[in-house]
């Protein structure tokens, strides 16, 4: 190679071009993507630009050039909102009143997720005729796998790719970005690195030094609580990661430590999945007789939450967002939300996340129902990292995993809460209902 592989964000020309040539030898474009390895790479991940705030923007060209802000009212939170609003500082799952005071002048929208919900369904439709292997993992993104379909398509998976980006904008009127990698992992890195419109592409002989000078917090599950345990111990960058003995930092921090040790060397074997995934899992009890007290309604909340456990722990996910539901004497709803750092799928967590939301709700008014549910679901890599929590929720973790063990083994009630040792009385709900959302296709 006289070169490197090259490919047209333009003309969708491709071949090798010269290390000196800055401009597409077809049409004269400096839209060129280049990299070695730019022809042998097949995993990408495809995540749409602002997406509901996009959907938005196309429905009314009014609001091509304003700042818009997709979310609940004041004291709901912000779903997404365009690049704009962004650079005010406005980010998704940020408090509304906050968005507002950092940008008053924007527009404001409640989602209508009916609406985003087809354009996804068509964004998928798309993406089905490229190839089987297609895995969503939320309304707006997906992995897809283009192994082994170069003869089918006559043309390497990264021209694919292009063909769809532009196929979307064209016929849907959104912006997509994609990343293109060897594995999962640094495919969804990488379409985060030149949005909007990006196509970035991290190979295999430069993911070492492609990940050394970077955070740790890049790597998937490590907020702000894991980054300052690491930092206290010596670990900023991800190549400090890499430098450091696998064995002792499982010795250090358990299955973290192996998780931390792995991706860090850019190290993912796990595979892209077609299998339809569950977008949010949820359970919620009606009672005989309304409740208004903190204490009874905490107790059903938390015979729910471990029950949501159970359901999230049998099918190996983890969730990011909890959200509390209650429905009032008069059927009016009220839905609270809050988001994890740290993806989970213990009970105590859910619990006593759900205790602060409905703390804010005991004003005197009675319910009928109560509720709680997880989305931002994903399969769980190694279960919760909580080996670099704080003590006390650490104990709770490996108290709660205990007690699964003993109950897998003897039944559900062989080991009982406290809170729940007592008979039900007859305010406890008399119907009870789990339910899954499937991701849309």
């Amino acid at each position: 190679m006289t070169g490197q592989a090259f490919l047209c964000r333009d003309c969708l020309d491709i071949g090798e071009i010269a290390d000196s040539v800055d401009r597409c030898p077809a049409c004269g474009s400096p839209r060129l993507l280049r990299h070695p390895e730019l022809f042998a790479l097949s995993v990408s991940h495809i995540d749409c630009d602002a997406f509901y705030a996009s959907v938005e923007k196309r429905d009314n060209p009014a609001l091509a050039d304003k700042p818009l802000i997709i979310g609940g009212g004041t004291r709901g939170v912000v779903a997404t909102c365009c690049y704009i609003a962004r650079q005010s500082g406005v980010r998704s799952a940020m408090p509304m009143f906050q968005a507002k005071k950092l940008c008053p002048n924007a527009t404001i929208i409640k989602p209508n997720m009916a609406k985003y919900v087809g354009v996804s369904r068509q964004i998928r439709t798309m993406m089905d005729t490229l190839t089987p292997l297609v895995e969503p993992i939320s309304i707006d993104e997906a992995f897809l796998d283009l192994s082994g379909t170069e003869a089918v398509h006559r043309a390497p998976p990264v021209l694919v790719l292009a063909k769809l980006m532009r196929e979307i904008e064209a016929k849907l009127g959104i912006t997509v970005s994609v990343g293109l990698s060897h594995n999962k992992f640094l495919a969804k890195i990488a379409s985060d690195l030149d949005k909007p419109r990006g196509f970035a592409v991290i190979g295999v002989a430069e993911t070492l030094s492609f990940l050394a000078p970077k955070p740790i917090n890049l790597i998937y599950g490590v907020g702000k609580v894991l980054t300052e345990a690491l930092r206290r111990d010596g670990f900023v960058s991800i190549g400090q990661l890499q430098q450091h003995p696998a064995d002792d930092l499982i010795r250090r921090y358990g299955e973290t430590g192996a998780r931390l040790a792995r991706l860090s060397r850019g190290q993912d074997v796990r595979r892209i999945s077609p299998t339809r995934e569950e977008k949010s899992v949820s359970s919620e009890t009606t009672f005989n007789h309304d409740l208004s007290a903190f204490e009874p309604l905490s107790t059903e909340l938390l015979r729910l939450c471990e029950r949501l456990s159970e359901r999230l722990k049998s099918k190996n996910l983890t969730a990011d967002t909890v959200t509390l539901k209650l429905k009032s004497t008069g059927f009016r709803l009220r839905t609270r939300a809050r988001h994890l750092m740290i993806p989970t799928q213990l009970a105590n967590i859910l619990y006593e996340t759900g205790q602060q939301l409905l703390a804010r709700e005991i004003d005197g008014t009675a319910y009928r129902l109560i509720g709680i549910g997880v989305s931002g679901v994903h399969e769980a890599i190694q279960g919760d990292p909580t080996d670099l929590l704080e003590p006390a929720i650490a104990r709770k973790a490996a108290a709660e995993r205990a007690m699964d063990r003993v109950r897998g083994r003897f039944g559900r009630d062989a080991v009982i809460r406290g809170k729940l040792y007592r008979p039900k009385t007859d305010h406890v709900g008399t119907s009870s209902t789990d339910e899954t959302e499937g991701k849309a296709k």
